[in-house]
């Protein structure tokens, strides 16, 4: 009886110390052949929102995001985009790469989207 009590609490609690780790390492958002983690886009976000509430900007970034694509996302807008870059580093200037978060007013994730498969200056969802 005890004996079952100690490998059930020995199952749990090594299941959740491995899951832990490999839920970190999952794939939130893949725009093109790159995963981002959640957080690595929740970093992406705060490092944008940091900027856009200060009233400052690296290279332009965050500016006001148009959805002239007209993506529906799940928060109201205005909507602002900030570079997400693929080697997990928040953006502080030079090239923005293809992907972008995009947050609101709120700094709340309205998504993730890409240049990566879309015509000409567009943007899809990733």
């Amino acid at each position: 009886m005890q004996y079952s009590k100690i490998l059930a609490l020995a199952t749990l609690f090594i299941s959740t110390t491995i899951a832990a780790p490999l839920a970190e390492r999952a794939c939130a958002y893949t725009c093109g052949s790159v995963c981002y983690t959640s957080s690595a886009v929740s970093a992406a976000q705060a490092g944008g929102y940091k900027l856009h509430e200060a009233g400052t900007t690296d290279n332009s970034y965050p500016h006001v995001y148009n959805n002239y694509e007209g993506f529906d996302f799940p928060v109201s807008g205005t909507y602002y985009e900030f570079p997400i870059l693929s080697s997990g580093k928040v953006y502080t200037g030079g090239s923005p790469g293809a992907d972008r978060v995009v947050f609101n007013g709120n700094d709340e994730l309205a998504g993730v989207i890409t240049h990566t498969g879309a015509s000409g200056n567009n943007f899809v969802s990733c």
